[in-house]
């Protein structure tokens, strides 16, 4: 593939030849003819492709092909006047088609907001606005209206620069207001416009937090890297203040006249963090994520692209988002998998925004409280530096961490006596206590105790899980649904009993428990709804004694200045996994929800319950903490010869009969085999640890190396033999570059 990108210039000849990039499962790109000097790079057109038309990019202009002009098929349409993606964009989309193996046109297309893939027209950068009218205004003077929703929210927009705001504004701001504004609408009290496009101003607010000697050397030494590309790992214990010097260098860098992006492994971190950067950059801060409908994302997409707005917080697919001028990356919780796109393009977030700084000649920030092994041996390498902040802001203290042999103890609802007095303790002192349980839905299986029949998947190696909320049991692998039967499949049998825990389960037996105490379950069944979290969340604001029962949701940077203990229901499903990288992220997530506790002027404890009181690596992460537990997993991976101290990709297969996968991998691995340079291994083919999924025999090939250039030596040529090898069209296949999990 030829990756020359070539600018628009005069020339004499009528007919010019493009390479486009096209949204398609091969890894090539296509030549065009071109009947017009109304085209550069980062331009869409829309071309025959096959039997149909296609929308691309152009990659290149004025290209010498290997087919003859007359052979080649012409550009139908040019779809814009100027570029879309810049250069040094489609440069950097070349760059991560290549590491990771997937076709390069649909890496370009997958950067574009959807209408834009399509090939619609790009919509006027004015944003859409409600605005109040003269009549509204009226309303608002003389306070006529007797409903108080519409009230507040005609007075709301009174009080607003223009008297109007923007959808997501009103969001924010009121929450759901959809109801409330058709009816307004209907009075002609509100009017929706189209708002001029105009900069962003940027009102830095100063801080009024006094920083700790801790986080002012690191701003201190953090901004003598802003000249130019630098990592720097930023290993902060919980509520060390990472946010903090996070905004004040990117205020730094916004000083500059420069652009900052914000990564977050989450949407449910957004609505905090955008709350704390626009109260102190201004309006600015543009989000995105998957909750934006389309049109929001694409507003945002191109004022970041034209420099109208400075700052993006996003997750994982914003890393493609064109930024003018960007001067600082931030990854946030740098160490969460949530960074790893696992379909499609299987890329890395946190690897690509090391990447993409390094491209933009800017620093790079990756915060965590509990730092990726991976990141550590760049620490050890000389790769980054490494910066710490080892004491909490303010006067918070770190808590205390306790182990809870559960071994011999009745469990009501998977809760020990000693967990139960303590959160009865912590209620009755009206403090705030968050139950942590990594399982949603009521019980992990139903079950048939005449004649032991399960609640397995119809299409899954998995079981269903119990949802007694909406009678249905789920299989939380392909997403399979059905009734709750009332009686055994199987036998026939009634009194279906389920076996296990899970945070619903949970939540019905606390209800009962500490009956009259607020209680708030934090899970993706129950904040599916749009804007459902932040509501749970402001409950819990208001609330001074209250209960939290929630998934890793509830682990990942909220700051809950009440709450004082957190029960960590069952930590044992890490200690024995099937995946090297399970003790890591049992780590990970204890140390982050344990975090949750102390954050405020009340001192914090946490009790974890386990089987297994004496493991090794679970003693030296509560007694000793997260940096000793990292040196010796470190140790351990070294004496394996596992990531980091070695390079993987993987080669999954599926098929709806399992010999199709085997025998397709089996011949990919004698070409491997052959093809492979001294050091690389290859381990398989086998069946991968969940065997059928979605109806559909899995088989994985594991590639290694200790050298990563013999890996990609071997991955270069991968996708194009694939294409040739008989019985490549029985099978689904999926190349994985470094894979962070193997199910």
């Amino acid at each position: 593939m030829r990756t020359a990108l070539v600018g628009l210039e005069s020339h004499p000849m009528t007919e010019r030849v493009i390479r486009v990039a096209i949204a398609a499962p091969l890894h090539r790109v296509f030549d065009y003819r071109l009947s017009t000097w109304e085209a550069a790079v980062g331009c869409r057109v829309r071309v025959p492709f096959g039997r149909t038309r296609a929308i691309g990019v152009i990659l290149a202009v004025d290209v010498r092909s290997d087919l003859p002009t007359d052979r080649l098929r012409s550009v139908e349409q040019v779809l814009d006047r100027v570029p879309l993606l810049g250069i040094d964009d489609l440069a950097f989309l070349q760059w991560v088609a290549d590491y990771y193996r997937h076709p390069v046109g649909e890496v370009v297309a997958g950067a574009l907001p959807l209408r834009l893939r399509k090939g619609a027209a790009v919509t006027p950068l004015g944003e859409a606005v409600w605005a109040l009218t003269p009549a509204g205004a009226e309303q608002v003077e003389a306070h006529l209206s007797r409903a108080p929703r519409q009230m507040e929210l005609l007075a709301w927009l009174a009080g607003q620069p223009g008297q109007m705001a923007t959808p997501t504004q009103l969001r924010d701001a009121l929450g759901d207001v959809a109801r409330t504004l058709r009816a307004v609408r209907a009075k002609d009290w509100v009017e929706a416009r189209e708002s001029a496009a105009v900069v962003d101003p940027l009102p830095v607010v100063q801080s009024a937090t006094v920083l700790n000697p801790q986080q002012a050397a690191v701003i201190e030494q953090l901004g003598t890297c802003r000249a130019g590309f630098s990592v720097a790992l930023l290993d902060g214990v919980t509520g060390s203040g990472k946010t903090e010097v996070y905004l004040r260098l990117a205020a730094s860098v916004l000083a500059q006249g420069r652009s900052v992006l914000v990564l977050v492994p989450e949407i449910s971190l957004t609505p905090q963090l955008l709350g704390r950067f626009s109260e102190r950059l201004g309006s600015t801060v543009r989000v995105l994520h998957s909750g934006l409908n389309e049109r929001e994302r694409e507003q945002t997409w191109h004022r970041l692209a034209r420099g109208l707005s400075r700052v993006l917080l996003g997750t994982r697919s914003a890393i493609f988002a064109p930024i003018a001028d960007l001067g600082l990356v931030v990854v946030d919780e740098e160490h969460d998998p949530s960074f790893k796109q696992t379909e499609g393009l299987r890329y890395s977030a946190r690897d690509l925004a090391v990447v993409r700084a390094r491209r933009a000649g800017c620093p790079v920030i990756l915060g965590s409280a509990t730092p990726a092994l991976e990141s550590l041996r760049n620490v050890e390498s000389g790769r980054y530096r490494h910066m710490r902040l080892e004491q909490r802001a303010g006067a918070a203290a770190s808590p205390r961490i306790d182990l809870l042999d559960i071994r011999d103890q009745p469990l009501h609802a998977g809760l020990s006596e000693p967990l139960l007095d303590s959160v009865a303790a912590a209620l009755a002192r009206e403090e705030q206590v968050i139950l942590f349980l990594n399982r949603r839905g009521y019980a992990p299986v139903l079950s048939c105790f005449s004649c032991g029949w399960l609640s397995d998947c119809p299409r899954c190696d998995a079981r269903q899980t119990l949802h007694r909320g909406s009678g249905l049991l789920w299989c939380h692998h392909c997403g399979t649904r059905r009734r709750v039967p009332r009686s055994c499949p199987a036998c026939g049998a009634t009194g279906l009993q389920p076996l296990g825990q899970g945070t619903e389960r949970l939540e019905v037996f606390l209800a009962e428990r500490f009956a009259g105490v607020p209680l708030i379950r934090v899970d993706r069944d129950a904040t599916a709804r749009r804007g459902a979290l932040e509501r749970q969340l402001a409950r819990l604001q208001v609330a001074r004694s209250a209960l939290l029962v929630g998934t890793q949701m509830l682990a990942k940077g909220h700051h809950f200045p009440r709450v004082t203990l957190v029960g960590v229901v069952d930590a044992d499903g890490g200690l024995y996994s099937a995946d090297f990288r399970g003790t890591e992220r049992m780590a990970q997530l204890l140390v982050q929800v344990a975090g949750r506790a102390g954050r405020g002027d009340l001192p914090g404890r946490v009790l974890i319950q386990t089987r297994f009181p004496e493991h090794p690596l679970l003693n030296t992460l509560v007694r000793q903490g997260y940096p000793a537990f990292a040196a010796a997993a470190l140790r351990e991976r070294r004496a394996a010869c596992l990531p980091p101290y070695s390079h993987q990709a993987l080669v999954r297969a599926e098929a709806v009969r399992a010999e199709h996968a085997e025998e397709f991998l089996e011949r990919l691995a004698a070409w491997a085999g052959a093809e492979a340079q001294a050091g690389v291994e290859l381990w398989g083919p086998v069946p991968a640890p969940m065997t059928r999924r979605a109806g559909r025999h899995r088989v994985h090939l594991l590639m290694q190396a200790t050298c990563r250039e013999a890996l990609h030596a071997l991955l270069h040529g991968l996708p194009e033999h694939v294409a040739g090898l008989r019985g490549a069209r029985r099978v689904r296949w999926s190349l994985d570059v470094d894979p962070v999990d193997l199910y």
